[in-house]
């Protein structure tokens, strides 16, 4: 028998936790398990931390969804304290095991082995969304490339229009175009993603410092 994931061990929340704080053990926890931050790691711990951070991941999607927690929480009764685990790998066997119980009243469809809304979300995406508010400023401070590229545009144009008034105004409408691309071009989420480690890392101490008042 494989063993049953503890969403709220590996939150470190009680069973009577509110919404708000589930939200915010996934801010603390994912935190400090996600794997960009362990610039200088081996093969092997990027692996557990990757396991660690969809397991995070995971609990925040089945416990921050009241449907879903019901649902969850009726298993979680049934199960022993031994049969239990905090180990990140299990929650893999559960999504694959009780993908048939979870959502059967919320889109299941004939033919689907895994209904609608209960799959394994992705771990970066549910951080992105979580996280979007405190890492746009962060994303967009380290890459502004847009900004720059529509005020070079802009008053390459303006200047053949009207010389200097026309390099001025093209140089300040088109940075402020790049401006709008950077921010709605792409989600936080996704401009995060494709960040270089060592980018990524600085964001994640950043945040780390917002919201647990200190780095990593």
């Amino acid at each position: 028998m494989s063993s049953f994931p503890d969403y709220y061990v590996l939150l470190g929340i009680p069973e009577t936790a509110t919404t708000d704080e589930i939200r915010q053990a996934y801010k603390r926890e994912s935190l400090r398990t996600h794997p960009d931050r362990l610039v200088n790691a081996n093969a092997d711990e990027k692996r557990r931390a990757t396991e660690k951070f969809q397991a995070v991941a995971d609990a925040y999607y089945v416990l921050s969804d009241p449907e879903r927690r019901r649902e969850y929480d009726a298993l979680h009764a049934k199960k022993s304290f031994n049969e239990r685990t905090d180990d990140p790998r299990s929650s893999a066997n559960f999504f694959e095991q009780f993908a048939g119980f979870f959502g059967t009243g919320a889109g299941a469809q004939a033919g689907n082995t895994q209904p609608e809304g209960f799959r394994r979300p992705d771990a970066e995406g549910v951080f992105g969304n979580v996280f979007e508010e405190l890492l746009r400023p962060e994303v967009h401070r380290t890459v502004p490339w847009w900004s720059y590229l529509g005020a070079a545009s802009g008053a390459g144009i303006g200047y053949i229009i009207a010389n200097i008034p026309g390099f001025i105004m093209g140089g300040y409408a088109g940075n402020r175009l790049g401006a709008i691309r950077d921010a709605k071009g792409k989600s936080v989420a996704v401009v995060f993603s494709e960040l270089g480690g060592s980018q990524k890392a600085e964001i994640l101490r950043a945040l780390a410092l917002k919201v647990l008042g200190s780095a990593f």
